[in-house]
């Protein structure tokens, strides 16, 4: 299994999606998981870049991801629009997501 480089977060009220990606943009994870087991998952994953959408809640869960050692980028939602591939649901979302970070990662306007 390759190395997981970036973890895009889908964020919703109970059921989050993940979307891992390697160096070379490929998936390597995808996984539903609730509320409560985020956290556990991301503390026990390997260390890496999770983004997420920015919104309200993106900016709590971000502190908490920061907190387990893990870089958290907040992504513009204009910015991940242009990634999204098919239908609006959690897992194009997250995927989008990873996409749009991967893609916006040289750019230093982007924080």
């Amino acid at each position: 299994m390759s190395e997981i480089i970036t973890v895009g977060l889908d964020l919703a009220k109970n059921v989050f999606q993940l979307h891992g990606a390697d160096a070379t943009g490929r998936a390597v994870l995808r996984r539903k998981l609730r509320r409560g087991q985020v956290l556990e998952f991301l503390a026990g994953g390997p260390s890496c870049t999770v983004a997420m959408e920015a919104c309200g809640g993106a900016h709590y869960r971000g502190q908490e991801i920061g907190k387990l050692g893990r870089e958290v980028r907040l992504i513009p939602p204009a910015y991940v629009k242009p990634f999204v591939r098919r239908q609006k649901n959690g897992i194009a979302d997250a995927e989008a997501v990873c996409e749009g970070s991967s893609r916006l990662r040289s750019d230093p306007s982007v924080q």
